[in-house]
């Protein structure tokens, strides 16, 4: 179990993550299918108003890892906001929260190496899908297995893509919206108050679109157990979670104005990217492939970053005694290689059973994990609540990032959260979400009360 004091805790891995690796997973981790194709479902629920779902959605996102920035920052270490959770309510806490974060982790592991694996085999039919499925695991899992740093090389790289790839996008749709571009005319800001207006669903369609857009923030938190693997932690996570959070909020809520601006809202259609429908609308040739190749990236980004990140969550409940032991073996290069394996495994077992049973046991799954984030997140703003007051007395020098307005807008976090979920038990579409992920979370629990039960009696 961790030492409760708020200090830093040395760790056994390799500090071979540098700054600009930290930066880049910050910044393009949560740049990932959810907003290249999801989004439409936010655009047909809420119109132009989704710029504010996706605005309100982000500030939580936004508030959340500032908290957590803190309290990684005061105390770096591989398990991040279960090692936090620990310190500050009890074994229990961080137990429930490592494990249903790596849970979590594991499954949406298994679906985005699933949907990589369907557009992969559309380019290449010859080779079946679970062929493509075990390539991006095998080489992945290889990846990991070795030094650190080409983990983080390789999400550098992925991310400068992603990022590179809003950017373009941003620049088009700017243009497109003055009429700078050949052959267009100025496109003005008509389709923002026309169409029935700039809320076509009222606000209950707000709240809706930010039902389906908030889990698309999910991510974030990797960055903040990245950082225990860098040659200054503190220092390293600080800066990550300062240039992050508002670029990220800039990216999602400035990609989804350029969206609602440039074409009507009730263009979309289902099943196609708002991406592609923009650049389709401004010309650009072959925009359905060059948007299909984008989110092939994003999704094997996610798949590496989410691997990485569930095999330094169980290595550090192992470290904790809250995962087998054996989990704890450290490679020569320090690279928790059975951690890694561990994880994996799992993540096969969850392709298996979706290639197996796709409309049953995986979609169980991953119903179960849908709204554990906000369990995690809920988890993480009590445990900034209770830990500031500790590190102000007890080590102040090592708030080197501090939340803002302490504590009203962490409790001002926690208000939204509950929000969210209570939206999510009277919304016929989240309600299933809310209850399979319920569900798991009190399995957890269980298992913990047991736990500690058995603990107090020896």
């Amino acid at each position: 179990m961790h030492d409760a004091s708020p200090r830093a805790v040395t760790e056994p891995l390799e500090h071979g993550l540098q700054q600009r690796h930290l930066t880049m997973l910050g910044l393009g981790g949560v740049i990932g299918a959810g907003l290249f194709v999801g989004s439409g479902a936010g655009i047909a629920v809420a119109g132009p108003a989704i710029v504010v779902s996706y605005l309100i959605a982000g500030t939580l996102a936004m508030l959340v890892m500032r908290m957590l920035g803190e309290m990684s920052a005061a105390m770096p270490a591989s398990g991040s906001f279960s090692v936090h959770a620990e310190r500050a309510l009890g074994r229990w806490a961080g137990f429930s929260a490592g494990w249903l974060y790596w849970f979590l982790l594991v499954v949406v592991l298994a679906a985005e190496a699933t949907a990589a694996a369907q557009i992969a085999h559309g380019w290449a039919p010859s080779v079946p899908q679970w062929g493509w499925v075990l390539v991006f695991m095998v080489v992945f899992t290889a990846a990991n297995l070795t030094a650190v740093r080409n983990f983080g090389e390789f999400e550098f790289w992925f991310a400068a893509l992603k990022v590179g790839a809003l950017v373009l996008f941003l620049l088009l749709g700017t243009l497109a919206v003055f009429g700078v571009l050949p052959d267009t005319e100025p496109v003005g800001l008509s389709h923002l108050a026309g169409d029935g207006g700039f809320l076509p669903n009222g606000w209950s369609g707000v709240v809706s679109g930010v039902l389906v857009v908030v889990f698309a923030f999910g991510g974030l938190e990797v960055v903040t157990i990245a950082a225990a693997e860098t040659a200054d932690p503190a220092r390293a996570v600080g800066r990550a979670v300062r240039s992050a959070v508002v670029r990220i909020l800039f990216f999602y809520v400035g990609s989804m104005l350029v969206i609602v601006t440039v074409l009507p809202w009730t263009a979309q259609q289902a099943g196609v990217s708002p991406f592609v429908a923009v650049l389709d609308s401004v010309g650009v040739p072959s925009a359905g492939r060059i948007m299909e190749i984008v989110v092939f990236v994003a999704l094997l980004s996610a798949l590496n970053a989410n691997l990485y990140g569930s095999s330094r969550m169980i290595f550090s409940l192992a470290e904790r005694r809250e995962a087998p032991r054996g989990l704890l073996a450290v490679s020569g290069g320090g690279v928790p290689r059975r951690a890694v394996l561990a994880s994996v495994a799992f993540g096969f077992v969850s392709v298996l059973l979706n290639l197996k049973w796709p409309d049953a046991v995986f979609a169980y799954m991953l119903n179960a994990v849908g709204a554990v984030l906000l369990f995690v997140w809920a988890l993480i703003a009590v445990s900034q609540l209770r830990l500031r007051r500790r590190i102000e007395r007890e080590a102040p020098e090592a708030l080197a990032l501090r939340m803002w307005a302490f504590p009203w807008l962490t409790w001002a976090a926690l208000a939204a959260m509950a929000a969210v979920l209570v939206l999510m038990l009277f919304d016929d579409g989240a309600r299933p979400q809310l209850l399979w992920s319920a569900g798991a979370a009190g399995a957890v629990l269980l298992v913990s009360g047991v736990r500690e039960l058995r603990a107090r009696r020896r």
